[in-house]
Formats: structure tokens, C-alpha cells, sequence
């Protein structure tokens, strides 16, 4: 071992010749490894910078407004604010897309329950950023045969997401994620459907009247199948082909690009070998 005096300022030094300043960091010079400022290094999302005492407030902020326990009732969700905005988002959506209509009620007429689902939404990281609030039909009060025909709705396989996911790192080129917001509220159904009105948001006007379904309402067991005949004819009317084994896979070409569609549900996993097409079907959806 070296020996170490001090000197008349206190300041360490060795007789093997090791400057001051490396025994003030602890080790020896020869021993210090440059740093590698390489981002392959880096573990956390390098463009969202670091978390400060500001980004902190902003976060805290943001929690003030959302609501952080899932009510059980309509009645738990009415006694919090910041619930009620979420059910009047659901109500509008119906609203804008003409989703349905108020009718009178017969007895003739074969009137589905509905009622609310609460759901936190999180990110990523495992953070509240949202209330969903949903109105759904009763449809397990609906008999095949009778209410509902055909409900066979095609699902993408995780075999079809990885060879997806192959050829486009074999052709280089970048995939993109796509969700349909409400999606089933999209889908066109073919049959009479009545449900009663949302519980605690009731007309108080016309108490005995029922809600006319123009459209699929979640809960409904031919939901997914009107959604996907709709988004499967849509994507047929724009000159995309409809793969032969897997039915979830829809493929246009364009000269010598072309661009990958595949469908899970609500969720959408896209790519092209030319960006303007990706752009092109972004804003056609």
C-alpha cells in the first residue's frame, strides 16, 4: 500500500506520484473510466427530459381533476364531480353521431336494460389520466334466434401481429397504432333495438318513452360484428384487398409501395413503405 501524507494545506497526496485530484474523487487516475454518453445506454424515454419539481406540480395538478376510485353505482358516481363530465362525454358522443332516437314504448316491443361502467383509464407508467364513464345494454337478457342472429366478429391472431411486425423490419419501415374511439357506437345494425333510457338521465317529460337504436350499443352480442363489417367495408370501398387466410389483414399497393392494415377489435396496427399512404389512410379514418 502507498503511504499517504498531508501537506500544510490538508490536501492528500500520495508518493507513488497520483495527482490530488484523483484521490479526491476516491480512486486512482488510471483507474476512471471515461463515460459513455452513448442514448443506447439510457433506460428511461430520453424526449420527456427529467422530472422536476415543476413537472411534479403539474402532475398534482392534473390528479386534482380526475377521479382516482371506480364508483360501483350511478348514485356513487353522481355524489363525485369530476365523474359527471365523463357520463355527459358519453351522452354527447350519442348525440353527435345520431346514435339513436326517443320513441313511445309498446308492448309489442322487446326493451333492453342499460346501465353505466366505470373505468380508470391509465398510461403507460400506470397513472390515472382519465375517467371513462360507458352506457351499456343489457344484452344477456337477448335470446339467439329471437333478438340476434350471426355474431361471429374476426379477431387478429398474435401469430398474424408478429409476422406483421417481420415483414415490416425485413422491408424497413416504421409501423403506426391506431384506436377507434367508441368504436362500436360506428357499427350499423339491421334489426329493431330498444333499450331504455340511462338511468338517472332520464327524460323527464316523456318517463314512458324507450330509446330506437340506429346504431350498435356496447353490450350488444352483434356489437363487434356490425363494427367490423362497417370498417371492413369502408377500408373495400378505398381500394384495399382483404387477406385470403387471415381476414384482419387489409392490403393496398401502389405502384411499387404498399401498406399493411391489421385489425384487433377497436385496435389498429398500420405501415407502409411510403409514408404519404400511411397519412393518406390516417386521414380517411
Amino acid at each position: 500500500m502507498h503511504e499517504v501524507q498531508s501537506d500544510d494545506q490538508g490536501v492528500q497526496s500520495t508518493k507513488s506520484g497520483v495527482g490530488t485530484d484523483a484521490v479526491n474523487f476516491g480512486l486512482p487516475r488510471e483507474w476512471r473510466v471515461p463515460r459513455n454518453l452513448s442514448l443506447d445506454n439510457v433506460i428511461c424515454q430520453v424526449h420527456k427530459g427529467l422530472s422536476t419539481r415543476r413537472t411534479l406540480n403539474q402532475f398534482c395538478e392534473h390528479m386534482a381533476f380526475v377521479s382516482q376510485t371506480e364508483p360501483k353505482t350511478v348514485a356513487d358516481a353522481l355524489e363525485d364531480s369530476n365523474w359527471i363530465p365523463a357520463m355527459h362525454e358519453e351522452l354527447n358522443q350519442f348525440a353527435r353521431n345520431e346514435f339513436w332516437k326517443l320513441v313511445p314504448r309498446t308492448n309489442q316491443m322487446n326493451v333492453i336494460g342499460t346501465k353505466w361502467v366505470f373505468k380508470n383509464k391509465l398510461d403507460e407508467q400506470g397513472v390515472i389520466v382519465r375517467n371513462k364513464a360507458r352506457l351499456v345494454a343489457k344484452g344477456y337478457n337477448r335470446e339467439e334466434g329471437i333478438d340476434y342472429g350471426e355474431t361471429y366478429a374476426s379477431v387478429a391472431r398474435l401469430e398474424a401481429v408478429r409476422l406483421l411486425l417481420a415483414y415490416a423490419c425485413m422491408n424497413g419501415f416504421k409501423l403506426h397504432q391506431m384506436d377507434a374511439k367508441s368504436a362500436f357506437l360506428n357499427g350499423y345494425i339491421d334489426e329493431e333495438v330498444y333499450v331504455c333510457q340511462p338511468p338517472r338521465f332520464e327524460d323527464h317529460k316523456h318517463l314512458d318513452y324507450v330509446f330506437k337504436l340506429e346504431k350498435a350499443l356496447y353490450g350488444l352480442k352483434k356489437a363487434p360484428r356490425q363494427w367490423y363489417e362497417r370498417l371492413s367495408n369502408f377500408l373495400l370501398s378505398h381500394a384495399y384487398e382483404r387477406g385470403k387466410t387471415d381476414k384482419t389483414l387489409f392490403i393496398k399497393k401502389a405502384f411499387n409501395d404498399i401498406i399493411l392494415i391489421q385489425v384487433y377489435v377497436d385496435d389498429i396496427i398500420f405501415g407502409s413503405t411510403n409514408q404519404n399512404l400511411c397519412e393518406q389512410f390516417v386521414a380517411a379514418m
